[in-house]
């Protein structure tokens, strides 16, 4: 029995999630979209467990299993298949550890694999091809463990229901079973993320992110598909048509205002954003079950259906397919042709080849298509491509050039710290003036930089003459200011200060920036990087930390400004294949990179220092 308007929740879940990833500085919160399709399962599947209950009086776990086998796994193996083939087309960065990556999905342990090397859902530097399928784990642990529970129960009814019937107590228990584990997984959450910066260990966990499903295995429990408490029915009588298009309205249109409101980052997303979205997704599943019990005589679109039918793969395609043609193509049109071509890909999955796997009959253009028909043209392909997957695990990097260059960087780093701690030893023992201060600033350049300076500091330190590099990944202005200011107080600051920061500025960029300017001592000549990120719109904050950097450069005449933003933007062929911020180690980027400083010091050279106070 198929309800009508369920496809429409799907389909909501479906624009969540695809607008989160295709535009994620505007659509936030889109992530929001995994949780209405979890909401959704957990009611789909423990209505399904009620339904067999009441027609058999039992539940068995084999068949159920047997049931999401078929229905989860063929769809991501044929999609991990069919995609591998698509790499080729860009940088070979983009399979490094591939086979690891392969092997979680195809296990259902990326949530876990994705906590255990520190992956973020956010950001990357090279995103993980099959990074969404932490979803598919999540839903898996969930299977496999409410399964068990259900079996369990309805044990438990059978042989212990005496004055009210075996339904009614396999009912109950399930629906307080669900709601402490959904208190307990939101409680986990909640608690769990608590001093955390980044939140993808509670977001990822099965344990703290299972309480969507549980919502609607409550849910589940109380509408059913086939079979109704007698609340529901009463309710059912109550509404109408209006009223049942009304409720899904009134939750479908928060769920989308919360897709632009709700921010990954945020603790609130995680003490109560999400649960919220799992409520409004609730809301929305019990709307429409009123409204196909109040439109007999209509008719779902069959755009919808499709939809609905081919979202679960569309999920599975559309995530690696964007990251391969965003990375060929302007993001607008790359979002088009992933949607396009993740559709195409879903329907002959969907409608073909999972119901011949399955060994049923498929029903296509007209046609109908049997195993002893796709036999051979299917393990054909599948061999071949099968060879392809063996191929592309085999040569793929184990360490990507932008982590080898990072690496190499970091090893430099800490050789440096020893000089530098050399030379602020040196300082504080050097000959000091009456007011105390060590006589004169250490001539030479400090650079202080972030991820794209510390992959490139090997070049850099080689042709900008007379430097010392402090650069480290995920470094914000806040952090290179007090870098700035301990070399300061050690007086090891060279005369010209190279700041390479803003690619990762915080909401607080203009505060931490002015503070900088203020702070740093007279006699020095401060320069700045302009960020750069291939990504980045007027709104984002880099791109506005650019813009008052430039501001500042007119204000005070001690500033100069070595224009990366600019250089980088006219220079697009070293960021292909790439993230768009780090050039991977390319030789082109590291000789640019360090044309464009020493551009900007050749330019402070004939600007004054900072005048005292």
């Amino acid at each position: 029995m198929r309800i009508k308007w369920f496809s429409l929740v799907r389909i909501t879940g479906l624009i969540l999630v695809l607008t989160y990833h295709f535009f994620q500085t505007k659509f936030t919160g889109g992530f929001i979209g995994v949780d209405v399709f979890f909401t959704f399962s957990g009611f789909l599947i423990t209505a399904l467990m009620v339904d067999e209950f009441v027609k058999a009086n039992d539940f068995k776990l084999m068949a159920f299993y047997k049931r999401r086998f078929y229905r989860i796994v063929p769809p991501l193996f044929i999609s991990v298949l069919v995609v591998l083939p698509l790499t080729y087309l860009i940088d070979h960065d983009f399979v490094t550890g591939i086979g690891k990556q392969i092997a979680a999905a195809l296990s259902f342990t990326t949530n876990y694999f994705e906590i255990a090397t520190s992956g973020s859902y956010e950001n990357k530097f090279i995103p993980h091809l099959f990074v969404h399928t932490w979803s598919l784990a999540v839903e898996m642990h969930f299977y496999i463990i409410w399964g068990i529970i259900a079996f369990i129960i309805a044990k438990i009814s059978r042989r212990y229901s005496q004055d009210i019937s075996s339904v009614a107590v396999f009912r109950s228990l399930l629906a307080a079973v669900a709601t402490i584990l959904a208190i307990g997984s939101f409680m986990t959450m909640a608690l769990g993320a608590i001093g955390l910066k980044d939140f993808s260990p509670v977001y990822f966990s099965s344990v703290t992110h299972s309480f969507p499903f549980f919502i609607g295995c409550v849910l589940g429990v109380m509408t059913g598909i086939k079979n109704h408490i007698p609340a529901y029915k009463r309710v059912t009588a109550r509404v109408n048509a209006p009223i049942a298009a009304g409720i899904m309205a009134v939750s479908f249109m928060p769920l989308i205002s919360l897709g632009y409101v709700m921010n990954f980052d945020s603790i609130v997303t995680y003490q109560g954003g999400m649960v919220l979205a799992a409520v409004l997704a609730g809301t929305m599943i019990y709307g429409a079950r009123l409204l196909h019990d109040h439109t007999p005589n209509i008719n779902e679109p069959r755009w919808a259906t499709f939809l609905a039918d081919v979202s679960y793969s569309v999920y599975l395609y559309h995530w690696p397919l964007y990251v391969i043609f965003s990375h060929m193509m302007p993001n607008t049109m790359a979002a088009i042709v992933t949607t396009i071509v993740s559709i195409i890909l879903s329907a002959i999955s969907y409608y073909i080849l999972e119901p011949v796997i399955a060994g049923k009959e498929a029903h296509a253009f007209g046609q109908t298509f049997t195993w002893q028909q796709l036999q051979w043209p299917v393990l054909i392909v599948a061999a071949v491509l099968t060879v392809n997957l063996g191929a592309v695990v085999k040569s793929a990097p184990q360490v990507s050039s932008l982590e080898q260059s990072l690496w190499v960087g970091g090893i430099y780093q800490d050789v440096d710290k020893i000089t530098t701690t050399h030379d602020a030893v040196l300082a504080a023992v050097a000959p000091k003036g009456k007011d105390g201060a060590v006589k004169g600033i250490p001539a030479g350049v400090s650079i202080i930089g972030d991820s794209v300076t510390l992959g490139t500091r090997t070049y850099l330190g080689a042709h900008v003459a007379n430097s010392s590099i402090d650069a480290e990944g995920d470094r914000t202005m806040n952090l290179a200011y007090q870098v700035m200011m301990n070399q300061q107080r050690s007086h090891i600051l060279r005369e010209y200060v190279v700041i390479c920061i803003g690619t990762n500025a915080l909401d607080d960029y203009a505060v931490q920036t002015t503070k900088l300017v203020n702070d740093l001592a007279p006699g020095h000549k401060l320069i700045f990087m302009t960020p750069y990120n291939q990504h980045a719109t007027a709104s984002w904050n880099s791109t506005k930390s650019a813009v008052l950097e430039r501001q500042l450069a007119k204000k005070y005449n001690f500033i100069t400004i070595a224009d990366w933003d600019k250089a980088a933007a006219a220079n697009p062929a070293i960021f292909q294949g790439t993230d768009g911020v780090h050039f991977a180690g390319r030789h082109a980027g590291d000789v640019l990179y360090a044309q464009v400083m020493n551009q900007g010091l050749k330019e402070a050279k004939d600007k004054p220092a900072k005048p005292g106070k």
